[in-house]
């Protein structure tokens, strides 16, 4: 089983690096399109950050207040 876990971590470390590798070259090659493209992924990131920071706000009805 540890065998396992090593192989999956090293596909994640692979498909990380791979990915990383060609968002620069999309990147470097695309520069002033995806600064044109900022302000709009600024402007949806903000309903993920709503609801995965606000996921907390449900345990406050549950406790018990002494």
């Amino acid at each position: 089983m540890a065998a396992q876990n090593l192989g999956r971590g090293f596909l994640i470390m692979l498909a990380t690096a791979i990915a990383a590798g060609g968002a620069f070259y999309i990147l470097r090659e695309h520069w002033a399109h995806a600064l044109g493209l900022a302000p709009y992924l600024l402007f949806l990131a903000c309903p993920l950050m709503h609801l995965f920071m606000h996921r907390g706000h449900k345990s406050h009805d549950t406790k018990a207040q002494d």
